[in-house]
């Protein structure tokens, strides 16, 4: 049983590896002890993320009843039952050392079920119930094995970060997204600019974004910076020991920001990535970081208005 359990937290490290590349860097500032449990939950995520996405050529009633079996599996595992799967004995066994809220897990499946059906979103607030369970609860189940001085006022600020995170991907990959159908980017957005999903479709096939995309694009930035702004609080609560790998998750994922305001917001000209000398930096920088350093958030260049 020990050797199945081993087993399946290397299957969700190998996951986070191949998959994850920020977040994994961020990752290795851990103890040793923590790492697989984060690694666990990725694992997790991601495989529900795969059969999502990477079942495209399935009719949409095969790829939800995939989900569903899973997701079966794994509810019957949280209720003492054995589990045939290659990863979830990991995240049962993590969510059963920390007491994690099985209902955040339930409030990501139901979003992991919405990418069946869900092409876009009418409104921010559309998106963020979507966000809810995609991103904020990743937070939450982060936040126990990150560990914290005071949990209930680090709780937030940890959701922010997932809405955070989630936002800055949904910018970067515009491009990919479209490939599978879906927008990100909620439809009043693109109307305040003037714009149409065909119109972004147009600059993809293209290769390039239009003026009134760009400004689309430093407008959802600025959206993706408030979020940072209000998680910053949470990273000198957490346990001495996580804070490195927070802060270089934080500044990482916010380069990414950086990055594609340096390309003008141009995220059809090329993907928005973090050079590989700068991760570096950033991690060693944060090692160097003393515990309880409050977290410097970037300023944002100006703020953009929707055109009327």
């Amino acid at each position: 049983m020990e050797t199945d359990l081993a087993a399946a937290y290397e299957r969700c490290r190998e996951l986070h590896r191949r998959h994850g590349r920020t977040y994994y860097l961020a990752t290795r500032l851990l103890p040793a002890w923590k790492r697989r449990h984060v690694h666990a939950l990725y694992g997790f995520t991601r495989y529900a993320d795969e059969i999502v996405d990477r079942t495209e050529d399935l009719p949409p009633a095969e790829r939800a009843a995939k989900l569903g079996d899973w997701s079966a599996r794994f509810l019957a595992g949280l209720h003492g039952e054995p589990v045939d799967d290659p990863l979830l004995p990991a995240v049962l066994h993590t969510i059963a050392v920390f007491d994690l809220d099985r209902a955040d897990f339930a409030s990501f499946l139901r979003s992991m079920a919405m990418d069946l059906t869900v092409m876009s979103y009418p409104t921010y607030d559309d998106l963020l119930d979507y966000m809810e369970g995609s991103a904020a609860v990743i937070g939450t189940m982060m936040l126990p094995i990150l560990g914290s001085s005071d949990p209930a006022a680090a709780r937030e600020p940890a959701r922010q970060l997932g809405f955070a995170f989630q936002l800055t991907n949904f910018i970067r990959d515009v491009a990919e997204d479209l490939d599978r159908g879906r927008t990100y980017l909620p439809d009043e957005d693109l109307a305040s600019f003037d714009l149409t999903r065909e119109d972004l479709l147009a600059a993809k096939a293209a290769g390039r974004a239009t003026p009134k995309i760009r400004d689309l694009i430093e407008y959802e930035v600025t959206r993706a910076r408030a979020h940072y702004l209000a998680a910053a609080p949470g990273i000198p609560l957490l346990a001495p020991a996580s804070q490195a790998c927070m802060r270089t998750a934080y500044a990482l994922y916010g380069g990414i920001l950086d990055e594609a305001a340096a390309q003008e917001y141009d995220v059809f000209a090329r993907r928005a990535v973090v050079p590989h000398r700068r991760r570096l930096a950033v991690a060693t920088r944060a090692l160097l970081t003393p515990a309880g350093t409050p977290v410097v958030v970037p300023a944002p260049t100006r703020q953009p208005v929707p055109v009327a």
